[in-house]
């Protein structure tokens, strides 16, 4: 393996990526893990997808190298990444499959809460009153806000 060596001015120190600062002086494969909705396993695959250097930093991509991975992470579908590895599976209104991420993971969680209060489902109503949603139990745990007890005697 030879050393490569990348000149100063284009080196990024800090990369600005879906709406996201990514540090350029990590891996790129952690380095694209800043982004919400994209994890170890899902950076790892788009990079592979795009042909990128894993052992490469996030500030010595060549632009076109970013607008290969940024492609790849908004189309995934488009590039063989298979349906079971996204994050958004049959969404409700249309069932499409696709890969959520930035403020597009932040939506989508308001609006499948909202949508769950709206059917007034057992689960969305426990989101509204602040209880625990999924079958834990509530007797003796989980008391934040509220004291229940016993009073001390003086």
């Amino acid at each position: 393996m030879s050393l490569v060596v990348t000149p100063k001015d284009q080196f990024q120190p800090m990369l600005r990526l879906l709406n996201t600062n990514v540090d350029g002086n990590i891996n790129i494969m952690y380095a694209l893990t800043k982004i919400k909705g994209v994890g170890r396993r899902y950076s790892n695959i788009v990079l592979k997808k795009a042909d990128v250097d894993l052992s490469k930093r996030a500030g010595e991509l060549t632009p076109d190298e970013l607008e290969r991975v940024m492609d790849i992470i908004q189309n995934p579908l488009q590039y063989k990444i298979p349906a079971w590895f996204l994050n958004h599976q049959r969404d409700h209104t249309d069932g499409s499959t696709t890969q959520l991420v930035a403020n597009n993971v932040d939506i989508q969680l308001r609006n499948d809460l909202e949508r769950l209060k709206k059917i007034r489902s057992n689960r969305g109503i426990r989101h509204y009153w602040g209880l625990r949603v999924r079958g834990q139990h509530t007797k003796t745990t989980g008391r934040r806000g509220r004291t229940v007890g016993v009073t001390k005697k003086k």
